[in-house]
């Protein structure tokens, strides 16, 4: 089936989810997960510059091109967002992205927060979920409760992985919370 061709049982009424997060936070763990447990949910395949490796597999990992070829389909309007990262290029396939949300699929990008913002530009509906380290949300919770100095020094001491931790030991002058 080529694109624009319909299914009959296509909707018009897909959902754009963006998955984002630094690096090493475990997007790609989060996105796999909910692409398995969701029937009809795809995973968007970016566009890249950046050499293939042994094991990348194209178009599951990847899909590579050449500079120029990406720059032509950047040109086109070819890509709903694209980043730059280590002199490599990166890009989510607009046409692709189109044509599943049409059939009512829930479409999965996993994307920096840079290419976050532009997809949201441009897809305001969208659902975005940013991926924190635990170092992150232990540092964002003391700063709302005024930033307490041993609060965010634990939490800058904290876990890398993608995961939100409570820390249960009190700060100085308040009281436990249950």
């Amino acid at each position: 089936m080529s694109l624009g061709e319909r299914f009959p049982t296509d909707t018009d009424d897909g959902l754009l989810l963006i998955i984002s997060g630094p690096s090493g936070v475990g997007k790609t763990t989060i996105t796999r997960g909910v692409e398995r447990s969701i029937p009809d949910s795809v995973f968007s395949v970016s566009w890249t510059t950046r050499p293939r490796t042994a094991a990348d597999v194209e178009g599951v990992d990847y899909h590579f091109a050449t500079d120029e070829e990406f720059e032509a389909m950047k040109a086109r309007g070819g890509f709903l967002e694209t980043a730059g990262i280590y002199g490599k290029k990166y890009g989510t396939p607009r046409d692709w992205v189109t044509e599943q949300l049409k059939r009512g699929r829930l479409v999965i990008l996993e994307i920096d927060v840079e290419g976050a913002k532009q997809v949201k530009r441009k897809v305001p509906d969208a659902y975005s979920i940013f991926i924190q380290t635990a170092a992150e949300a232990s540092i964002a919770q003391a700063r709302g409760r005024g930033g307490h100095p041993a609060a965010v020094r634990r939490g800058a001491a904290g876990d890398r992985r993608g995961k939100v931790v409570r820390d249960l030991r009190p700060v100085p002058g308040e009281r436990a919370r249950r």
